[in-house]
C-alpha cells in the first residue's frame, strides 16, 4: 500500500502537470472539450496503472453508437471517475458536485472539458445545471450521472436523486445502467493511501425513456444497476 501511494503521488503529480499543459494547448485548437476529454481518459488510465488497479469492463456492446445516452452508474469511491473515464469508449460529460471544480488542475480540466457542476444547496442553480446537461445532449454528447448523489459506503444502493431522471424524461434519450465494483477501498475518504484493487464494470441494456415518467425511470434504472451488481458478484 505504501509503495503504491508513493508511486501514485510521486509520479502521478508530475504526469498530471505535464498533461495539464497539453490540455491548455489543445483547448486553443478545440473548444468542444472532446480533445480535453480524450486527454483525461489517457490520464485516467495512467493513474490506474500507477495505482495497480486492473479494470475489467463487460457489456460494451450495450453502448449505443447512433446518438447520445445518459450513463447512470452507482458510486462506490473516488476512483469510479478514472475507471469510467479511462475505459468507456465514448465522449461524455459528467455531472459533478460544484466543489470538485475548485480543485487545482483537475477541477480546471473538468471545466475546460465542459463537465457540468451542480450546486445541491441551491435548487435554482441545480435546475440550471440540469438545463446545461440537456443542452449537451441536444448537441449529441452523452452525459454521465451518479444517481446516488454521493459515494456509497455500503453494499445496498442509496436512494436515487430525481434530477438525472427528469433530464432523461425530458431529453428522451436512452439510459444506460452501469454497475461498478472494487473502487471503494482504493483510496478511502479522508486518506491519501492507495490500495491496489481489481475493478469490475458491467454495462446493462439501454432503458428507453420516451413516454416514461421520471419516477418510473428511477425504479427501472435502480433495478437494472442492482442486476448488474449481482452479475458481477455471481461471476466473482
Amino acid at each position: 500500500m505504501l509503495f503504491r501511494t508513493i508511486i501514485v503521488w510521486g509520479v502521478g503529480l508530475p504526469v498530471t502537470l505535464v498533461l495539464f499543459m497539453v490540455v491548455l494547448i489543445s483547448f486553443i485548437f478545440d473548444r468542444s472539450g472532446h480533445t480535453v476529454h480524450s486527454i483525461s481518459a489517457l490520464w485516467s488510465r495512467m493513474v490506474l496503472l500507477l495505482a495497480g488497479v486492473n479494470v475489467d469492463v463487460r457489456g460494451l456492446e450495450n453502448l449505443p453508437s447512433g446518438g447520445p445516452v445518459i450513463l447512470a452508474s452507482n458510486h462506490q469511491g473516488i476512483f469510479d471517475i478514472p475507471a469510467l473515464l479511462g475505459y468507456l469508449p465514448l465522449q461524455f460529460r459528467w455531472v459533478a458536485k460544484q466543489s470538485l471544480f475548485k480543485i487545482p488542475i483537475i477541477g480546471w480540466t473538468m471545466r475546460l472539458a465542459g463537465y457540468i457542476g451542480i450546486d445541491r444547496e441551491h435548487a435554482g442553480k441545480a435546475y440550471r445545471s440540469i438545463e446545461e446537461a440537456a443542452e449537451r445532449i441536444k448537441q449529441g454528447t452523452s452525459v454521465l450521472i451518479f444517481p446516488e448523489g454521493t459515494r456509497n459506503p455500503g453494499d445496498r444502493l442509496l436512494p436515487f436523486k430525481r434530477g438525472g431522471f427528469w433530464l432523461a424524461a425530458r431529453s428522451e434519450v436512452p439510459i444506460v445502467p452501469i454497475a461498478i465494483k472494487g473502487t471503494r477501498d482504493i483510496m478511502r475518504k479522508g486518506t491519501l493511501l492507495i490500495q491496489p484493487s481489481s475493478v469490475k464494470v458491467s454495462i446493462g441494456s439501454p432503458i428507453q425513456t420516451r413516454g416514461v415518467e421520471d419516477r418510473e425511470l428511477r425504479v427501472r434504472t435502480k433495478e437494472a444497476i442492482e442486476r448488474e451488481l449481482k452479475r458481477i458478484g455471481d461471476e466473482g
